[in-house]
């Protein structure tokens, strides 16, 4: 069983089991509540500042920000098909009021059959003429089926693209505080719920309100004094329709909030499962997943309760109204002359009038699991993307490869500097290296020159050219980064090696792998550079892997190459031709190595020793030896790297 400690901990992990873009982490200020894994909904967690109750409780659970914000952004990607729209109306008009009149036509059909100077052939017209009417109704009823599932699709499609259009925008920083479990469910869970409501919600709404009015002026020419009577449940109706709307409102936007939190929980659970095993998790991950997935529980509880109790309630009250006009109808044919089939006609529209408050009533919980899904998605949508490039931005061509940083300051957080007045040069086919404790800047200043993250203060130029005036894309177009953690699509290997740069030919991809040293390992896969590649390089090793990312860095030919780490994951022997053939490959590149292994920058032009982000040392290896200060103490193991 989860211990209180570790509840308390998974509360604060993941405070009201959503996320707010805002912050880091994705998660707001506020405490967490006190929480329940007890029998029932628990007790009602307490609201901090920053986020409602946790789980496992019956939480102050938050609203959607603004529905009519969310119906509006949705209304506006279906106008798109406008035209479709209007013939979608026609036909669920035409099948709504061929219903309504053939019902109707129940009336004379029945007093031909109770009144003596009825005939068959009467009979006869009215049944042929019902079964026209119902016919056109059925015909208008598929094709408004058949349109509104294409138009719905479509839109989802519309909504799906610009949001991966816009993940493409967003910056590094949006990635590096954001659960990518729960940024995943908005294109899966979020984007189903909407695409529900769409196909089958917003005829069934459209049909239903047509559908009352239709029965309200039928009924009133029936018979004015019992379409009072089955009126005045309306307002009742209407009530508890409204009280149990409102609940469930609140209820499915916790539930998809905790299901995006579940499925973050998933993700990272299954891409670290290497880590679950080796350091024997397995028991704490599972209850953890436990504890998430009885939030998830309680609150689908809570909101399929409120949405599924809609149907009965409604159904009863509008029973209740059904045998009311029923009984005084019968009264009226017996004092007031009542014809039998109107009275007919009558209950049949009585049923029917509450019929579609009911199925409006039952509709509330699909709506408002979509727009709590619409309104997580368009929050993505709303995130602020890089900042534009400046108007006098240029290409930077014919880059040479000159950086220089001046007195460069930068801390992810406005409370918090990571690097302090950092000034230095790299030119033209040098290699400098960056080495330091974990945590000293060494990463930052890479993702500075990148403009992953934009300097607070200070300069960094290339080619003389401040990079804040440079056109991210073709700033970064000359930059070739391998990183520490690999990365590798599905595809081929040759593929994979050229997305470095597209419109490599097949001898340049067998170059690059050459001046990489992997060459050797793709000619004994079982198919070379044609072999598949599946679930991140699943089927090579890790060393394998960072060959591939080293040879697609080789095949950009950008003038700028970045190494975080990148022979980490070698052996030494591997290590050694990869250095080789990293020589050749830097000969004409101006390279930035951050290291761990102090042996592998014992070649570099300058290294750059860095504590707390700032530069206490630099010069090359024999110089800094010389020195016998920091780096004399990492390299002789006087003292460890943290």
């Amino acid at each position: 069983m989860i211990s209180e400690e570790r509840k308390e901990r998974l509360s604060k992990k993941y405070a009201s089991s959503k996320m707010n873009f805002g912050g880091p982490g994705g998660r707001g200020p506020g405490g967490p509540p006190p929480m329940s894994m007890g029998k029932g909904f628990g007790k009602k967690g307490k609201k901090g500042p920053g986020g409602p109750g946790g789980p496992g409780g019956m939480p102050p659970m938050k609203k959607p920000e603004d529905t009519k914000k969310a119906v509006k952004r949705l209304i506006s990607y279906l106008s798109k098909d406008m035209p479709l729209i209007v013939l979608v109306f026609v036909c669920v008009i035409v099948g709504t009021i061929s219903s309504l009149v053939a019902s109707y036509m129940l009336r004379p059909v029945i007093n031909s059959l109770t009144d003596a100077s009825g005939t068959a052939e009467r009979l006869l017209k009215s049944l042929l003429l019902m079964a026209v009417i119902y016919i056109v109704g059925v015909l208008a009823k598929y094709l408004q089926q058949r349109i509104m599932v294409s138009v719905s699709q479509r839109t989802i499609e519309r909504i799906r693209n610009e949001l991966f259009v816009k993940l493409q925008k967003l910056p590094v920083r949006f990635y590096d505080t954001n659960n990518h479990g729960d940024v995943m469910s908005r294109f899966t869970n979020d984007l189903d719920n909407v695409s529900m409501m769409m196909d089958q919600t917003i005829i069934s709404i459209i049909s239903s309100v047509i559908n009352v009015v239709g029965t309200f002026c039928l009924m009133l020419y029936t018979n004015v004094w019992l379409t009072i009577i089955t009126v005045v449940s309306v307002p009742l109706m209407m009530k508890a329709a409204g009280f149990l709307a409102g609940k469930s409102r609140r209820y499915y936007s916790a539930q998809q909030a905790a299901l995006g939190t579940l499925n973050g929980y998933i993700e990272e659970t299954v891409t670290g499962q290497k880590v679950v095993k080796v350091f024997c998790h397995e028991q704490i991950a599972e209850e953890e997943f436990e504890y998430l997935n009885y939030d998830l529980r309680d609150k689908q509880i809570l909101a399929q309760f409120f949405g599924g109790i809609m149907g009965p309630v409604m159904g009863n009250l509008s029973q209740v109204s059904y045998s009311l006009t029923a009984t005084i109808g019968g009264i009226l044919c017996v004092l007031r002359g009542f014809d039998v089939g109107g009275l007919t006609v009558f209950v049949n529209y009585s049923r029917q009038f509450s019929m579609p408050i009911n199925e409006l009533s039952m509709q509330m919980n699909t709506v408002f699991s979509a727009l709590a899904g619409a309104e997580r998605v368009f929050k993505v949508m709303d995130e602020l993307p890089d900042d534009p490039d400046a108007e006098d931005a240029v290409e930077l061509t014919d880059c040479k490869g000159h950086v220089i940083l001046t007195d460069v300051t930068f801390g992810y957080n406005p409370d918090k500097t990571i690097l302090k007045n950092i000034s230095l040069y790299a030119k033209p086919g040098q290699k400098i290296a960056f080495v330091g404790s974990t945590g000293a800047g060494k990463t930052t200043i890479t993702n500075l020159i990148n403009r992953f993250y934009d300097i607070n203060d200070g300069q960094i130029t290339i080619d003389g050219v401040d990079i804040m005036k440079i056109k991210r894309e073709s700033l970064r177009r000359n930059i070739a980064m391998v990183l520490q953690d690999t990365h590798l699509f599905t595809g081929t290997v040759r593929e994979n090696i050229r997305y470095g740069r597209m419109d490599a030919t097949d001898a340049e991809v067998e170059e690059a792998a050459r001046m990489a040293s992997a060459h050797s390992f793709i000619m004994r896969l079982e198919n070379g550079y044609d072999t598949m590649i599946e679930g991140d390089g699943a089927n090579l090793s890790q060393g394998q892997r960072q060959l591939l990312n080293i040879a697609r860095a080789a095949i950009s030919k950008a003038p700028i190459l970045i190494l975080d780490e990148a022979t980490s994951s070698v052996d030494t022997r591997t290590e050694r031709h990869i250095e080789k053939g990293m020589d050749r490959l830097m000969a004409e590149r101006t390279t930035l190595v951050i290291a761990h292994r102090l042996s592998t920058v014992r070649n570099a032009n300058a290294i750059m020793v860095l504590e707390n982000g700032e530069i206490i040392e630099r010069g090359d290896h024999a110089q800094l030896l010389e020195m016998k200060g920091r780096y004399y103490e990492l390299y002789t193991g006087k003292k460890e790297l943290d």
